[in-house]
């Protein structure tokens, strides 16, 4: 049986195991402002400054913005939306309504009205904390089909100042208000600290609605304070650590990092001035600790070859000198040798002239720890940021277990595992394949959701939906999700994921939805990678004039045909891609075809490419597709091209 606490929030009757009640994200915060008061909690950069806070100041924000809102009528357990990108305001705001008992609850800030009217009834909103005007307009315009939303706290005041819709709220106004409070009231502050509970609900995230509407993701004090103590005693990162918090807010990965690990272990948080400034921000802050996913790196990687093909001959030279060599000695590495000693003299001189250079310029000088999750890294990818000297390492974690659950240890890291689980935490693989996990870091059940709570949490155990298998040596492997498992006509058995993660190695693919359930054979659509193969075109003089003309090229489709027929010799016979489209679009989440995390929406890609999987598989050479699509307004149009199918070759050209 589940049973329903006073936030509304289904969960398993698995209560506060003789821990500390009080073992709570304020009373860490607390803890950090009396031991280290003036020392830096967080940086923002403002107007090409940066701006800081100390923990002290911290503290007081925190408490401010939670008097403030008490004072407006938030309540303990009711729901708090907060939309927007990283800002030092939205994560006071967050704490605040922590600080009361109260449930922040994000969302992507690129949400459309229809996905964030969603989130506000689902949840019975009454208060949200936004960014700007964009975020503010968009929740002004919902209060017609959400009138109980009350009011909306907003951060900056460019283009409200003046004409602010009723029901809005300036935060600075909201933090005086706090300050007032807390002045009035000398033991308030004191009590705010002592308010919450280790087994209250800290953070109300979000699963990416591949199949549906996106399911609620209760994380209490103690899950994510065990998550990330258990990492901590791995290893994974250490006290005092500094941090670029550029990641989506509504994504886990933020949550654990730069609030529960950075009040667990003391971290020093620094805020980009904006998403296009991370680069730059990244570079002047250095950080010590750095996570990102597959995509991310594999990015970064493409942004490296590209100014190394535009930068001097000798610069050319160095780079095609250096680079294999130290390949070359990671990959060796890698199966336990080591390098001579004349490599050894060789890599140390590269650090000068290459590795060194390379790593300042990404801003990833001082990583001591780094990692990539979410999705497998490709090999050349994985090795050529190890053979800069980063030491990268693969995870493996979700929102539902905190995102801390198993991690490669750095002297035990192979190109295919995720490593062995973190102390305290139980992993084992079903009979049927299915990972699941057990610990202090695993959610107690989903919100509002018995059906779900009771499929995922049975036995004590978290039935992860992914499936793999531990080695030997007791390292996980993750092939992909279970449900994801499907079968041709011939009952062959694969699973789409783990061969377009292969695919993905490739920089030349953006996004690629292999086809094959209940067919003869397997397909794909292809959506290409603007950036890199835009540079690989003006590298072999392919002129293009669109992302649709540059997809059609016949030598785009020749370069994705070898890496076809590479990844082919990997697979078994009856897994392999014989037929193949480039598409004239990316996948969009505004067409939800995939999510805000970029996973497929595979049955909203059936149907919105339903004319192209039939011509594939009618064995037709070519198609003139309509493509539905959504416009940043709102508004929808269609798209018309002219698509070309290209059958795989059996085997790679010499």
């Amino acid at each position: 049986m589940l049973r329903e606490d006073a936030s509304g929030l289904r969960a398993a009757p698995t209560p506060h195991q003789g821990g500390n009640p009080n073992d709570h994200l304020i009373a860490a915060l607390a803890a950090n402002a009396a031991s280290h008061g003036s020392s830096v909690a967080m940086r923002e950069r403002d107007r090409g400054i940066w701006q800081e806070t100390s923990w002290q100041q911290y503290l007081q924000q925190v408490l401010e913005a939670a008097a403030g809102l008490e004072q407006l009528g938030v309540t303990p357990h009711e729901k708090v939306l907060v939309v927007g990108d990283n800002r030092p305001a939205l994560y006071f705001g967050m704490l605040g309504a922590i600080t009361l008992r109260a449930v922040p609850s994000p969302a992507y800030p690129d949400f459309t009205p229809e996905q964030l009217l969603g989130q506000l009834q689902r949840e019975g909103v009454r208060f949200a904390i936004a960014e700007d005007q964009e975020q503010v307009d968009k929740l002004v315009a919902l209060r017609e089909q959400h009138p109980q939303l009350e009011w909306i706290i907003y951060d900056d005041p460019r283009g409200l100042v003046g004409h602010e819709p009723t029901g809005t709220m300036a935060f600075t106004e909201l933090a005086q208000r706090g300050r007032a409070r807390l002045k009035a009231e000398p033991t308030l502050a004191n009590e705010l600290q002592n308010r919450p509970r280790a087994d209250d609900i800290a953070i109300l995230l979000h699963s990416s609605g591949t199949t549906g509407a996106p399911k609620g993701i209760p994380l209490k004090h103690r899950h994510v304070l065990a998550a990330v103590r258990s990492a901590a005693q791995a290893g994974y990162f250490r006290t005092g650590e500094t941090h670029m918090a550029y990641m989506p807010i509504a994504w886990v990965g933020d949550f654990i990092f730069t609030i529960a690990a950075a009040f667990a272990l003391r971290f020093s948080v620094n805020i980009p001035e904006k998403q296009e400034t991370v680069q730059r921000d990244l570079r002047e802050i250095a950080p010590t600790v750095y996570f990102t996913s597959p995509r991310a790196w594999s990015t970064m990687l493409t942004r490296v070859q590209v100014g190394i093909a535009e930068s001097t001959r000798f610069k050319r030279w160095l780079y095609g000198r250096f680079m294999p060599l130290a390949v070359e000695i990671e990959r060796g590495r890698l199966k336990g040798q080591e390098p001579s000693t004349g490599q050894r003299v060789l890599r140390a001189l590269g650090e000068l002239l290459v590795y060194g250079p390379i790593k300042d310029q990404l801003g990833l000088s001082r990583a001591t720890h780094a990692y990539t999750a979410g999705e497998a890294i490709g090999e050349e990818i994985f090795l050529f940021f190890r053979a800069l000297g980063l030491p990268l390492r693969q995870f493996y974690g979700q929102t539902e277990n905190s995102a801390l659950c198993a991690a490669q240890e750095a002297g035990s890291v192979k190109l295919h595992t995720v490593g062995k689980p973190f102390p305290g935490i139980d992993l084992k693989i079903s009979d049927s394949g299915e990972i699941l996990v057990r610990g202090g870091n695993v959610f107690d059940g989903y919100f509002d959701d018995d059906a779900a709570t009771a499929e995922s949490l049975q036995d004590g155990w978290l039935h992860t939906g992914d499936a793999g298998y531990l080695e030997d040596d007791g390292q996980l492997v993750v092939l992909g999700r279970v449900s994801e498992v499907v079968y041709t006509n011939a009952k062959q058995r694969f699973i789409p994921t783990f061969i377009e993660n292969q695919l993905k190695f490739s920089p030349y693919i953006k996004d690629v939805c292999v086809l094959g359930d209940g067919r003869d054979y397997l397909a794909a659509l292809v959506a290409i990678d603007w950036e890199a193969v835009g540079h690989w075109a003006q590298e072999h003089g392919v002129a293009y004039t669109s992302f649709a003309d540059l997809s059609q090229q016949a030598g785009v489709y020749e370069l994705l045909a070898q890496l076809f027929a590479s990844v082919n010799a990997k697979l078994p016979e009856g897994t392999r891609i014989r037929r193949f489209v480039n598409l004239h679009k990316e996948f969009d989440p505004d067409d939800g075809e995939v999510t805000r995390t970029r996973k497929l929406r595979r049955g909203v890609i059936a149907e919105h490419y339903a004319d192209i999987i039939e011509a594939i598989y009618a064995g037709r050479d070519d198609i003139e597709s309509v493509a539905q699509i959504t416009y940043e307004t709102g508004e929808s149009g269609v798209l018309k091209r002219h698509l070309k199918i290209r059958d795989v070759p059996a085997k790679v050209n010499a």
